[in-house]
């Protein structure tokens, strides 16, 4: 299994936000986390990649066959885990260019290879754009460009789709299933049915008061989009 949550409980200044939560995930399979606001669905992808000030107070994170609880969040992203987030921040003064290329060679180096020449590196960056049909419109939405520059083993979007109109919506869930395939697994958090109409789930997880409360398939987010999420407090 690549990835596997037992009984965790995280606290964020000292208010517990996960209560016991259980996730598997294996190689090949996408699933779906959805929920309403504050049940713990970013806390979750904080507390996989190590986000300071997110507080594992007890259960494990098995990721790869390792605890990676204590791990440092540099040292995650290098072992192949990767977090989209809801809004990426624009740093002045630093490209996307020279922010990737520092981001691929940290990798390299991690795992004992020599840093990418200006030249391969331009040439492997036109071809994954291309490869996710990246345009002017999605330049600061530059998702599907990070993850197929390095390559995650487990992606993790955070509530991607916040904010795209639909032809975006359609770009990035292109990029993702062009980069999907048997070895490597994608956690999908979102509010909205709409985006796995495009980006299909193998499980859809429901999440209230910090644990997951309901599994099923992707038909379990069109239960969703007609009832809302008031019936799960009765799960």
């Amino acid at each position: 299994m690549l990835l596997n949550i037992k009984n965790l409980h995280v606290s964020i200044g000292g208010k517990e936000i996960l209560k016991g939560l259980n996730l598997g995930v294996n190689e090949g399979e996408i699933h779906a986390i959805m929920g309403p606001n504050g049940t713990g669905k970013s806390t979750l992808a904080a507390a996989i990649t190590g986000r300071e000030g997110y507080e594992i107070t007890e259960g494990e994170i098995w990721y790869k066959g390792k605890n990676i609880v204590g791990m440092s969040p540099e040292d995650r992203a290098n072992e192949g885990i990767f977090l989209s987030f809801q809004y990426p921040v624009e740093i002045p003064g630093v490209s996307i260019q020279n922010f990737m290329r520092t981001a691929v060679n940290s990798k390299r180096e991690y795992q004992g290879l020599p840093p990418m020449s200006t030249v391969d590196f331009m040439k492997m960056m036109k071809e994954k754009q291309a490869m996710v049909e990246i345009t002017e419109k999605l330049q600061n939405r530059f998702v599907n460009v990070q993850m197929a520059m390095l390559e995650p083993s487990l992606a993790i979007l955070d509530e991607t789709d916040s904010g795209l109109d639909i032809d975006a919506l359609r770009i990035v869930a292109h990029g993702v299933n062009q980069l999907h395939n048997a070895e490597n697994a994608f956690v999908v958090i979102t509010h909205y049915q709409r985006l796995l109409d495009y980006i299909v789930p193998d499980f859809v997880h429901v999440m209230y008061d910090g644990r997951i409360v309901k599994t099923g398939g992707k038909n379990l987010a069109l239960e969703l989009e007609e009832k809302g999420y008031e019936w799960i407090k009765e799960l």
